[in-house]
């Protein structure tokens, strides 16, 4: 046999892997394009699940900040403006159920809803003209205002007070010199609320007042230190305030923690027979209206039988 003859059987070609060498340093993910290749049309910037590459970064946190700050002034805002909104307690005149310095967050979303101030409730609401006349308006700094403005602080400049409410339109009230508040015919009982040492009418007995539709008649829990509804009968409106004046009911004592607790509305304004009197009332003027007519009936039937 010749040197270097082959023999009758050709050898098979060797595979890359065979030769030492992975097919993923010959191509790129199968595609058939050489390593090394730099990648071309829509694939390029893009990893294996084509998702951006780490090149390509989101915004920074000091861009998005304006905007993060802007949307939270505008819920801000928005929440002031119809949920709810933190008021100070200016004077003593609610003693001692609130306290001067405390801050209230009051509810201003069911007014919106329709709903009306309810006999117990301490209530919000603007000056109703002449309540505050002399007093002194505080003078805040840019920033008050503006935190005012968002409802982060209580307001400074608006003229509001803070009071119970006593009776509702149609209601009758009315309190003797040494007795107790008297509403619809029924004694209050207001030892859960009014200060210590306090009487309920104060210096100031009056009534009996029937309350118009559409206004409260309100007072502070501190009565002998409270300019309330009874001191303010010659103003228009004979001391009462119109339901749309009333800015919303406050819910909870917010401020300082110390003093949290919640404002609900006492018992004695769910004792039965208060709403009584307003059922009767229709009935009565009904059946006043309707004796006179009967009677002037009888007499004509009556003479007609005679003739």
């Amino acid at each position: 046999m010749a040197v270097g003859a082959r023999s009758g059987h050709d050898e098979p070609e060797k595979r890359p892997e065979q030769l030492g060498e992975s097919p993923a340093a010959m191509t790129d993910d199968g595609t058939g394009r050489p390593d090394g290749e730099p990648a071309t049309g829509d694939g390029a910037g893009r990893d294996e699940t084509g998702d951006d590459q780490p090149g390509n970064k989101p915004r920074s946190f000091w861009k998005e900040l304006p905007l993060l700050i802007g949307i939270a002034l505008l819920l801000a805002l928005l929440i002031k403006t119809f949920l709810v909104q933190a008021f100070s307690i200016p004077s003593e005149s609610m003693m001692d159920t609130l306290k001067r310095g405390d801050r209230v967050l009051v509810d201003k979303l069911t007014p919106w809803f329709g709903s009306e101030p309810e006999r117990g409730e301490v209530v919000v609401f603007h000056d109703p003209g002449g309540w505050l006349e002399g007093e002194p308006t505080p003078d805040p700094n840019a920033l008050q205002k503006f935190l005012s403005f968002i409802g982060l602080m209580p307001s400074a400049e608006e003229k509001d007070l803070i009071k119970r409410v006593i009776a509702v339109g149609g209601d009758t009230v009315s309190c003797k010199e040494g007795g107790k508040v008297i509403l619809n015919g029924k004694a209050l009982d207001e030892t859960a609320y009014i200060k210590p040492g306090s009487t309920p009418c104060g210096d100031k007995p009056f009534g009996p007042i029937t309350i118009p539709e559409g206004r409260i008649w309100v007072m502070g829990d501190n009565r002998q230190n409270s300019m309330d509804s009874r001191w303010h009968q010659e103003l228009p409106g004979g001391g009462t305030v119109a339901n749309e004046d009333v800015v919303g009911r406050a819910v909870v004592v917010a401020w300082p923690v110390t003093r949290w607790a919640t404002l609900p509305v006492p018992d004695t304004f769910d004792q039965p027979g208060l709403n009584k009197a307003l059922a009767v009332a229709p009935g009565a003027a009904g059946l006043a209206g309707a004796v006179p007519l009967v009677l002037w009936r009888r007499k004509k039937l009556t003479a007609g039988a005679e003739a």
